[in-house]
């Protein structure tokens, strides 16, 4: 399963220093600069849907309102905050190019803003980031440059190339028209459910919940905001912790499009001003709410795009009764990945199941057991067989039967039905 990982700590290069002291100095966006933004994007953007979720409402309990901002341009929201920041740049900044570092969905709204621009573009991307996202920023038009094994690393090394080229610098989240644009998607779900009583927001490194929050206090200051983060890059829940923002020295999870080690200066401080809280989910979890958007909902959801679902579907966020917004902010997802999350996530529910068992070796024993199997409606997958073994005993096999199974409780059933047969079989287990 692919994994954005990094177990290792790094220097900080001097340029970094130099752009994150220039982005603290700069002010808070207020509502009247989100207002701003909405007003430039509002030709430029799609008005993605809202719609209820039954489905949902029924295994949370929650009136639960999907927002598909996967299916806005760049498969992502991080299309409103790059082209509201580019819009802003002076033709002699225009001219120098810009320059971002992101784990995909940010390089693609960058890309995008700087061609609708004839603004040159450079994204330096993680080695590991999806070649669906490597490839659609080529695509729109930017020259990639891979680096590191995260996107803390990436930004390192696009801060050294910036140095080096002139271009300005379109940071993914700790920017205040970065912000500004990002928080028209609070504008849009407000208009679209003002009565709306919770919304849980993804957070990476915090620019789509700062400028989420901005927008939803000012609309409606008793709502309840709520961050969620993957518990493999809590980077913004430790920093809260911790009363500053704070460096995780390593980071795993699948939701690549929120793995950061770090949260950004500005947005940490209106996320400790404006959202009530910050929770975690993990890698589980995530798949679980990715496939169910596939199966119930036609959406093809990444797993950053998903934690605000997750949250709910896995009890970490109990909101009964109460009318949810969950922006699904992004459907960049890697198709082998795609393939990968099925399979996983399919076992994990009892739907693929694995059996060893022991047979004596003879003519129809296999045939036996498979009748069982049969007369059960399960399918079989695949069937192995080891005859050579210094622990089996002589004439006999051994058998690894993959299963297609409805449940966890038919996957039980069929175990019982093969020990009361006369069979050993046990499920079988991976290395602990």
């Amino acid at each position: 399963m692919h994994i954005i990982e990094n177990d290792s700590t790094v220097d900080t290069a001097e340029p970094e220093t130099t752009i994150r002291q220039q982005t603290v100095e700069q002010r808070i966006p207020t509502i009247a600069d989100i207002w701003q933004a909405y007003k430039f994007l509002k030709p430029n953007i799609h008005h993605t849907p809202l719609a209820p979720s039954q489905t949902f409402r029924k295994m949370t309990g929650a009136d639960v309102y999907l927002k598909a901002e996967h299916m806005q341009r760049g498969g992502s929201f991080k299309t409103r905050g790059a082209a509201f920041k580019i819009s802003r740049l002076t033709p002699e900044q225009l001219q120098a190019g810009v320059i971002a570092a992101s784990a995909g969905n940010h390089a693609q709204g960058v890309a995008i803003a700087a061609a609708q621009n004839n603004t040159p573009c450079t994204i330096v991307m993680p080695e590991v980031a999806p070649l669906a996202k490597v490839m659609a920023t080529q695509e729109y038009g930017a020259k990639v440059e891979l680096h590191g094994t995260t996107y803390d690393d990436a930004y390192r090394y696009c801060c050294e190339l910036q140095s080096k080229t002139g271009a300005t610098f379109i940071h993914a989240f700790d920017d205040p028209d970065v912000i500004a644009g990002q928080g028209t998607l609070g504008l849009e779900m407000l208009n679209d459910l003002p009565d709306a009583e919770a919304i849980l927001v993804p957070i990476g490194g915090g620019g789509l919940i700062s400028g989420i929050a901005i927008a939803a206090r000012a609309l409606k200051p008793d709502i309840t905001i709520i961050g969620v983060q993957a518990e493999g890059a809590p980077s913004c829940r430790a920093s809260l912790d911790a009363g500053s923002p704070k460096e995780l020295p390593a980071i795993a999870t699948i939701a690549d499009g929120i793995a950061t080690k770090r949260p950004g200066e500005l947005t940490f401080s209106i996320i400790q001003k404006l959202v009530d809280d910050v929770v975690l989910v993990n890698d589980e979890e995530i798949i679980k709410a990715v496939l169910l958007l596939m199966e119930r909902n036609k959406m093809v959801v990444e797993g950053a795009g998903a934690v605000g679902l997750a949250a709910l579907l896995s009890g970490t966020v109990k909101l009964k009764g109460k009318k949810v917004l969950v922006p699904l902010t992004g459907g960049n997802i890697d198709m082998h990945l795609v393939g990968r999350f099925i399979e996983h996530g399919m076992a994990i529910s009892g739907r693929y199941f694995v059996i060893h068992t022991r047979l004596n070796d003879r003519p129809g024993e296999l045939m036996r057991l498979l009748q069982i199997i049969t007369d059960m409606r399960i399918n079989v997958v695949d069937v192995r067989y080891q005859r050579i073994t210094s622990k089996l005993p002589i004439m006999q096999r051994e058998e690894t039967i993959t299963l297609e199974t409805r449940d966890r409780r038919q996957c039980e059933e069929l175990l019982q039905s093969l020990r009361a047969a006369g069979y050993m079989v046990e499920e079988a287990q991976s290395f602990e």
